[in-house]
């Protein structure tokens, strides 16, 4: 891993819960490519240590939301069961594709949901 300063790092978790608070996205989106292109974390490792991250910064925003109504516990809990079983099944997948391949579709999945947020 590239050596970088708290500051810095702190920096990237700072716009990294910023952007998940504000636009429900910041894992994948900010964290991976920071990780693998500014720090050197493996894409591997970056995928699953942008979930770790992830966690409690959706934490901390889903209390806000809850605390202002404007979270659904109902469709909350449905698709995170269904999300529990595809998180599992995804990251054992995960660990059987090659890293440059897992970054092209990461990189095209990105597009892909780019154009349709667009559209």
């Amino acid at each position: 891993m590239k050596h970088l300063t708290l500051a810095t790092l702190i920096g990237i978790g700072i716009v990294t819960g910023l952007v998940n608070g504000l636009l429900g996205i910041g894992g994948g989106t900010i964290l991976i490519p920071a990780m693998v292109f500014a720090l050197g974390v493996s894409q591997h490792q970056a995928h699953g240590t942008s979930l770790a991250v992830i966690l409690p910064t959706t934490v901390a925003s889903c209390v806000i939301y809850g605390l202002n109504n404007d979270l659904n516990y109902t469709v909350a809990l449905e698709v995170a069961m269904g999300g529990i079983l595809g998180g599992y099944l995804g990251a054992k997948l995960m660990n059987k594709i090659p890293a440059d391949r897992l970054r092209q579709f990461f990189g095209v999945f990105m597009f892909l949901a780019g154009l349709r947020m667009m559209f």
